[in-house]
């Protein structure tokens, strides 16, 4: 499978329209295996741009640490 570009709220979009159909009942047993491998799938991007985020957030947040030190030096 080649990497798939989707943005975060993309993801979150198709999981949302993926459950609904399942709370509905509109899938059948064929179709039901497929949508929960992309819902998990999907989950799995969101996971590894949530973790992506939190570490440039970090980096930020520790650059900005010590930028403030260096000000007070």
């Amino acid at each position: 499978m080649t990497k798939e570009e989707i943005s975060y709220q993309e993801a979150v979009t198709e999981i949302e329209e993926i459950i609904k159909k399942l709370e509905s009942g509109e899938l059948d047993v064929d179709q039901l295996t497929g949508e929960v491998k992309r819902v998990s799938y999907l989950l799995d991007i969101c996971r590894k741009k949530l973790k992506t985020a939190e570490v440039e957030i970090q980096k930020i947040i520790e650059g900005m640490k010590e930028e403030g030190a260096d000000d007070h030096s």
